[in-house]
């Protein structure tokens, strides 16, 4: 049975630095071994990858705007809080076509973020939100598409990414 699959959002080259570069700074080392990202949906069955790589690239939009609006805690950790109508749009698209394989995780509530911090201490986790929270202006970026992985017992493996195009505006 194939490894699972992950589908991400793809952002601009200067946000993905800028959320890489606050993840390594503040992510538990030990446990660093995926890059900073938007989670679409957690853990996709392997074996409709070219389902899910088709259904992506049949209805994807042109890129979009996404606002970096907070921070919020996580209790064990913190994340950047995430707005955008065609975020929530997308996903609720692709939910809807792969609804028979959702999990429980996966068919929650959506509430886009970017986790900063994860698995510490409470103590260590707060003092990360007061700080960021303490400095944080809003800022956009912008989703340039998707990203699916497998899911290889921790990290994971890039598949393909499924560019937004900017011609025809989905």
């Amino acid at each position: 049975m194939p490894d699972p699959l992950v589908v991400t959002l793809a952002v601009d080259e200067d946000a993905q630095a800028r959320l890489d570069a606050l993840r390594r700074a503040h992510f538990p080392p030990e446990r660093l071994l995926v890059p900073a990202h938007v989670s679409l949906f957690h853990a996709l069955p392997g074996e409709h990858v070219d389902t899910v790589l088709g259904d992506v690239a049949a209805g994807a939009p042109a890129p979009f705007p996404v606002d970096v609006t907070g921070v919020r805690s996580l209790g064990r950790g913190c994340a950047l809080e995430l707005s955008s109508p065609d975020l929530l749009r997308l996903r609720a698209r692709l939910a809807a076509a792969w609804e028979p394989w959702l999990t429980r995780q996966d068919a929650q509530r959506y509430a886009p973020h970017v986790t900063v911090q994860n698995k510490v201490d409470p103590a260590v986790a707060r003092a990360l939100v007061e700080q960021l929270t303490a400095s944080f202006v809003p800022w956009s970026m912008t989703a340039t598409g998707v990203h699916v992985w497998r899911y290889v017992g921790g990290p994971w493996k890039a598949v393909a990414t499924v560019p937004f195009d900017s011609a025809d505006g989905g």
